[in-house]
């Protein structure tokens, strides 16, 4: 019996952060949540990361389920470069070639065997616990589909600390998303207990 290959296909999206665009496969690129390169030397995990950061105008590269997105210096438009890397990215992907060879720290992958890390959510309490369902259910995917990730890092005195990342992270636009966007959800499913969404 032979094995059927769906072919892979890969499509260019835009953001709402101009410097950053999202390329998007038909199929799973990596089996993490998401991982975030700044810098080639972060990228040692990744080959498929290390070769994007030889184009000399990406910046960051930022993986997460079926999308790479990556954040360009501003030194050339999204419209002179974009099939470049879209058609590099679609050989990379059908040559089989891996696009991660470890973990990433804090990372569990679908298929890890090995006893889990420690459960990032254990330690918080009643109202934490909410928040990060909240943020996990009606923000993340919104923010994953600009390009980006969202994170919860505390809750004190009535001030919810996210993490923004990918796209999101230094988006023109993050500020307008964490007042109008995520503070206006926090604040209408858990009245009384949320006065402000911070970046850190």
């Amino acid at each position: 019996m032979e094995i059927q290959r769906i072919p892979v296909s890969i499509y260019a999206e835009m953001t709402p952060n101009p410097a950053v665009m999202k390329f998007v496969a038909n199929k799973m690129v990596v089996d993490v949540d998401h991982v975030e390169f700044h810098n080639i030397e972060e990228a040692a995990i990744s080959p498929l990361a290390t070769e994007l950061f030889h184009f000399p105008f990406v910046k960051e590269v930022f993986m997460s389920s079926n999308f790479i997105a990556i954040q360009k210096y501003n030194v050339v438009e999204w419209e002179t470069v974009t099939q470049e890397i879209r058609q590099f990215i679609l050989d990379y992907i059908q040559a089989g070639k891996p696009v991660l060879t470890g973990t990433p720290k804090g990372a569990q992958t679908a298929e890890s065997e090995e006893a889990p890390a420690v459960d990032p959510l254990e330690g918080l309490g009643d109202i934490e616990l909410r928040i990060v369902d909240i943020l996990e259910e009606f923000v993340k995917p919104a923010v994953a589909q600009d390009g980006g990730n969202i994170a919860f890092v505390a809750y004190e005195n009535k001030v919810v600390k996210v993490q923004l990342q990918g796209a999101c992270a230094g988006c023109p636009s993050s500020t307008l998303t964490l007042q109008q966007g995520i503070k206006n959800i926090l604040q209408r499913m858990l009245p009384t207990l949320v006065d402000d969404v911070v970046p850190v």
